[in-house]
């Protein structure tokens, strides 16, 4: 008797050991969570930039995540210079679907000839931002895809280095073998540090297909930053990731948005299709290059971006 009674209380002692390690666990669990929940809210505060204007003047009523609305994103590569406003270096838009759950990517030539609204010329897009600033460029873009920008992310180049950084750098398939800024690039897929990343996604003269392959460049370096960035892994890296965002990104997201898009639209991001500019063509007017999309091409992409948003 005594001995069974013996393995009774030594079972109870580790059965309550077990429950204290567990609560432990669970405690540091929630204060972990807790700490990723405060540095994510700090650095979007940092980055939060809005802009003079409520929504879309193509939308009727703002997007409402909750009711999971798809939505769109201006992406904006920034080349910031002391007393200069700077100059967009890449534009490219996503549409986010949550319904098909899946995203549709498309970057602009930087010398697409196009109305820039609210300067009253015709000239290259990445102008606009030169011009107007943001809200210029989305008014822009906006003209030029016919839908609605719904909100822009803003990065400063020279720090989406530090951005790579953070997340422990990227994986990318390359197609091209090319030599620049004193790194090479063989073809095949590649680790890239941030410093490496910034070089692959800049090259341009070099490739025959010119900013075009720049283009798919950068959406590779863009889609890998997304990929590692959500893996389960990059929790361990959150306070350098969220510096490095805090630092180099603006946006007029408000942090309760980005909790209702992770919420609502994370499966999204498994599915990201590239949509190429495949029949446009250069050509120079008064001595200046300038990018032509030909209107039947432009008026596919429209369509095809408007269905993907499920706008009438």
């Amino acid at each position: 008797m005594r001995i069974d009674q013996n393995r009774k209380k030594k079972k109870r002692k580790w059965l309550k050991a077990l429950g204290i390690v567990m609560i432990l666990f669970i405690l540091a669990g929630g204060a972990y969570a807790y700490s990723i929940y405060h540095s994510l809210n700090n650095a979007v505060e940092t980055m939060h930039t809005p802009i003079d204007r409520d929504k879309s003047s193509k939308r009727a009523k703002e997007v409402e995540f909750s009711d999971q609305v798809p939505f769109s994103v201006l992406l904006l590569g920034v080349d910031e210079r002391k007393n200069d406003k700077g100059r967009s270096d890449s534009m490219i838009v996503l549409t986010v679907n949550p319904e098909v759950k899946s995203v549709k990517m498309i970057s602009i030539p930087r010398d697409t000839l196009t109305e820039i609204v609210g300067h009253g010329t015709k000239d290259k897009i990445n102008h606009a931002y030169a011009f107007g600033g943001v809200e210029m460029a989305m008014n822009t873009v906006e003209e030029l895809l016919d839908i609605p920008i719904d909100y822009y992310v803003q990065i400063n180049m020279e720090g989406f280095s530090d951005i790579v950084n953070a997340v422990g750098g990227v994986t990318v398939n390359n197609d091209l073998s090319f030599n620049y800024q004193g790194y090479s690039f063989p073809e095949g897929e590649l680790q890239l540090s941030g410093k490496e990343a910034l070089a692959f996604s800049r090259m341009r003269y070099e490739d025959p297909r010119g900013d075009f392959g720049r283009q798919l460049r950068q959406r590779e370096v863009i889609q890998a930053v997304i990929n590692e960035g959500a893996s389960v892994s990059s929790l361990w890296k959150f306070d350098d990731i969220f510096d490095a965002l805090g630092s180099n990104v603006k946006t007029n997201l408000k942090f309760e948005e980005m909790v209702d898009i992770q919420k609502h639209y994370k499966a999204a991001s498994k599915d990201i299709e590239q949509i190429q500019i495949e029949n446009g063509s250069g050509t120079k007017i008064d001595g200046i290059y300038y990018y032509i999309i030909p209107d039947e091409e432009l008026t596919s992409i429209q369509d095809t971006l408007k269905e993907h948003l499920e706008l009438d």
